[in-house]
């Protein structure tokens, strides 16, 4: 432990450093200042707390449905929510689902029994991939009832590791694991945890609701209009340039692309390179025209969701990056789904690819060659898109199960 907490020290020692010019940094680095006094202020000693830890945004969206589950069915509790990464937290720190909502406070021991002492939960619940040594194992101490959900495990992962015996340990800090395949708990099954549910990812259950409860979105209705829309969300420059080629191919499909960032070299050079004509959302109003108008740039966060119940076709960002990101959204619309190479971590792009659902492309020829017969062919699209209605539909009730463990109901 002693090694863990020294670089744990130097992590954020470091993150203090670059946050003299790196504004995510600072954004991590303020979020934490004072922040006992914050919470000391806020929560309650007489509160019933769950205590819910997310590291960033699409964690947040696996944690989520439980979080909406304990309000609608335990309103006895108070819900405290805590990110570790600013991209989470600047996003959602007005959410209203929760009571309480925070930075994680770096895991050192002089830190996790302050942080404990003022949140005092009954219930602790982890997201997928948050594994916090000196967390797990005061909560442990202190007799917590502690738990994650959405886990996956993989073979070459710490815990089994034959240096990974301090992972192992703070495994058992949890009372169950819910995982969300059968690798991830026969892996826990070898190095002896039988604690473990295959509860699958609460995602599903929270795209589904995001469907049913899609807005109307006016100005995206009148863009459309009479046309067939393609929908492209959270892109990146590699993503850009490869989707330029399909869109200045195709005029007579509408487009809309949301940018994961809001990088303004990014949205003019889209502006300027469409022959056919592009705006961005926050510029238009009822009173705009769309005549002559090829391509929407959704420059602005959270109607991504609901902008995918317009269009057939979509295309997900991240691909030529670190990653993928969310493509159940587009899924629960039953759209078919084309992103870059690497989404091999996810599992719900690799059942997509191996469903016919979504494909890999590495180029602009590659994206043409998919789209092309889901364009010219009805059938094909068809096919494709109920397969992945199907496939969103199967996966949900992982949130019912873990609150039918949890609460015993």
């Amino acid at each position: 432990m002693l090694l863990y907490n020294i670089c744990i020290a130097l992590y954020a020692q470091i993150a203090k450093i670059i946050a003299l010019w790196n504004p995510k940094a600072k954004q991590w680095v303020d979020g934490r200042k004072d922040i006992f006094e914050h919470m000391a202020r806020k929560i309650n000693k007489a509160d019933k707390v769950i205590w819910l830890h997310v590291a960033s945004l699409g964690e947040f969206e696996q944690g989520r449905p439980i979080i909406e589950q304990v309000r609608k069915e335990h309103p006895e509790y108070k819900i405290l929510l805590t990110f570790f990464s600013p991209s989470g937290y600047e996003i959602r720190k007005n959410y209203d689902g929760a009571d309480y909502i925070f930075y994680l406070p770096i895991d050192t021991p002089q830190n996790v029994k302050r942080f404990l002492d003022i949140a005092h939960p009954e219930i602790a619940v982890f997201v997928k991939y948050e594994f916090w040594l000196n967390y797990l194992y005061e909560l442990k101490a202190r007799n917590v009832r502690t738990f994650v959900i959405s886990a996956i495990f993989r073979a070459d992962s710490v815990f089994f590791k034959w240096y990974g015996s301090r992972w192992r340990q703070a495994l058992d800090s949890y009372e169950q694991i819910f995982v969300q395949n059968e690798e991830s708990q026969a892996l826990l099954h070898e190095i002896g945890f039988d604690n473990v549910t295959i509860a699958g990812d609460t995602r599903f259950d929270r795209v589904a609701a995001i469907a049913q409860a899609a807005k109307k979105i006016d100005i995206v209705e009148r863009f459309k209009g009479d046309s067939r829309l393609f929908v492209a969300g959270s892109t990146w420059g590699p993503d850009e340039d490869i989707l330029q080629e399909l869109i200045n191919d195709n005029p007579k499909i509408k487009f809309v692309i949301a940018p994961h960032e809001m990088n303004e070299g990014r949205i003019n050079k889209i502006i300027e390179a469409t022959t056919e004509g592009a705006v961005r959302y926050t510029q238009c109003n009822e009173q705009t025209s769309f005549e002559g108008v090829q391509v929407l740039i959704l420059d602005t966060v959270g109607i991504l969701s609901s902008v995918y119940g317009y269009a057939s076709w979509s295309y997900i960002g991240g691909g030529f990056g670190v990653g993928i990101h969310n493509t159940l959204e587009a899924a629960t619309f039953a759209l078919p789904i084309a992103f870059g190479p690497n989404y091999k971590k996810f599992k719900e792009a690799r059942d997509m690819v191996a469903l016919g659902v979504a494909t890999k492309v590495e180029s602009a020829e590659d994206l043409q060659k998919w789209y092309t017969p889901l364009r010219d062919n009805e059938q094909t699209l068809q096919q494709v898109s109920t397969t992945a209605k199907e496939y969103t539909s199967k996966h949900q009730g992982a949130t019912s199960l873990i609150m039918k463990i949890v609460f015993g109901e």
